[in-house]
């Protein structure tokens, strides 16, 4: 089984992150990168399953240079190979556009399964799962927290407010996965040694045959307009009980909409 598992590299959720005054995107120099930590769930499940039945697992990555430390992550969990789509021309692509980019990526190097995180820390759209299966014509499993795959038919549970549906396709398929599903191995020190040597393809956009005018800031469909710092954090208020702290508190969240 053709496994591919598509990774982000994203600012650390533990320092400050920034957006750039020239042309408003995320400033990724601003703060260090990390692997998206729900990427890795995906990167779990990619290995299990070939563990389980055979195949390879193939990491997918677009970003600038230095995403490279991602790939390296998910080969030093397991993974077989990677593939890394940078570009200067993708600077600035939103969902839409970063969907069709990388369906190009995925046409072009094949795969049975597409698996990725349900969403990724600095974007939070949670809809590039969807736009790849439509793009690809493939079936999507969305919110995944079991995966199982029998012959040409992959079934999931998926996580919902009231408990998890049933959810049945045929391969191909794309997956987006929580992190309910298992618990990421940690890279063993063989397998960071071994991840060095193991085949990483850059690709620009030529050679994914990805117009360049469907990607980019330019040919984004949405946009940040302004923004501004966060006002620093003013002093919380203090209710004192003489008997009526109740009273004071009800007012207090009445005051602010919370009731």
């Amino acid at each position: 089984m053709n496994i591919v598992v598509c990774v982000k590299q994203v600012p650390d959720t533990a320092t400050e992150r920034k957006l750039r005054s020239d042309d408003n995107t995320l400033d990724r120099d601003a703060a260090d990168g990390v692997v998206n930590e729900l990427d890795e769930y995906a990167v779990e499940e990619a290995l299990k399953l070939k563990e389980a039945h055979g195949g390879e697992v193939t990491v997918l990555t677009m970003g600038p240079g230095k995403a490279t430390d991602t790939i390296r992550k998910a080969l030093a969990m397991g993974a077989d190979k990677a593939v890394h789509l940078s570009d200067d021309a993708l600077h600035g692509s939103d969902a839409l556009s970063t969907s069709y980019a990388m369906a190009q990526v995925l046409k072009k190097i094949g795969f049975d399964l597409v698996i990725l995180g349900s969403e990724s820390t600095d974007a939070r759209t949670g809809v590039l799962a969807a736009m790849l299966a439509e793009r690809l014509g493939t079936a999507q499993l969305t919110l995944a927290n079991k995966v199982e795959v029998e012959g040409s038919s992959i079934r999931i549970q998926r996580l919902t407010d009231y408990g998890f549906d049933r959810v049945e396709a045929t391969l191909p398929a794309v997956v987006s996965v929580v992190e309910k599903i298992n618990e990421p191995r940690y890279p063993s020190f063989k397998g960071i040694m071994a991840a060095k040597k193991k085949p990483v393809e850059t690709l620009a956009i030529g050679d994914a045959s990805i117009d360049a005018g469907q990607v980019g800031l330019a040919a984004a469909w949405s946009e940040v307009v302004d923004f501004a710092a966060a006002p620093p954090r003013a002093a919380g208020t203090i209710v004192k009980d003489e008997g009526d702290g109740g009273a004071k508190a009800a007012d207090f969240l009445a005051s602010k909409k919370f009731i």
